[in-house]
């Protein structure tokens, strides 16, 4: 597992803004960006703990493991807040697809081309 680089025991300034702050997954090994989903306070800490995303779903009101159901977990291997502190950007090893629809990526609809 990687190394902690803040007290994860003061997320405070995090969640300053809003209970939820989205997550941006992107492949750590070739930039795709994977997923968005939404962390609160808990699944911050317990992504932190562990090494491996977690984080807390709209629709279902708990938390959730990514792939602890399906097996397509994602391993951290770094993990970044942005310039207010108020969104997370998490570069991972994804194991199997990171869509619930079997798809590599949720982003797979596409709305404009050149």
């Amino acid at each position: 597992m990687g190394k902690t680089l803040i007290d994860i025991n003061n997320l405070d300034k995090y969640f300053a803004k809003a209970e939820l702050v989205p997550a941006i997954v992107q492949d750590a090994e070739n930039g795709d960006v994977l997923m968005l989903a939404y962390m609160n306070k808990e699944s911050l800490r317990k992504t932190l703990e562990t090494g491996y995303t977690w984080f807390y779903s709209r629709s279902r009101n708990e938390l959730w493991n990514k792939g602890a159901t399906s097996g397509h977990v994602q391993r951290i291997v770094e993990m970044y807040s942005d310039c207010d502190d108020d969104t997370f950007l998490i570069k991972v090893i994804q194991t199997g697809p990171a869509c619930h629809t079997g798809s590599r990526s949720c982003f797979f609809n596409k709305m404009m081309e050149e």
